[in-house]
């Protein structure tokens, strides 16, 4: 196959779309920190140091998501560099590597949903009792 200079700039929306999503997951995930600080400092539940936890272990998973984006968005620049001055060969490994990069931040997306929807449905138990 040939890599033509607008296979990898397909991937400057979907990586830019993607970022946003990750940005606000990350900024609804620090609200919702920062209320839960407020209510631990309040009243020591045990749950809420639980909650934290969890919040903490999401706050990493979508660090790494948001890096793994930008190691993916950065690849795809190098690659349509690579192919605008006829490095093929490295514009098509670097190509190959930006799609790895965007593979495991969506597998990590998946991840951190995957743990979002576990702790709202102990929300949802919790609240049924």
């Amino acid at each position: 196959m040939q890599l033509t200079l607008t296979i990898p700039a397909l991937l400057f929306p979907a990586v830019s779309l993607t970022m946003l999503a990750y940005n606000a997951r990350y900024l609804a995930i620090a609200a919702l920190i920062r209320q839960l600080h407020k209510q631990f400092e309040e009243t020591q539940a045990s749950p809420l140091k639980r909650q934290i936890e969890s919040l903490r272990k999401r706050l990493n998973i979508i660090k790494n998501m948001q890096a793994t984006a930008i190691a993916s968005f950065l690849f795809a620049a190098v690659s349509m560099f690579m192919i605008y001055v006829e490095m093929n060969v490295w514009a098509n490994v670097i190509f190959g590597i930006s799609l790895i990069f965007l593979m495991v931040s969506l597998v990590l997306s998946l991840i951190e949903v995957q743990l979002s929807t576990r702790a709202l449905g102990i929300q949802l138990k919790n609240m049924e009792k």
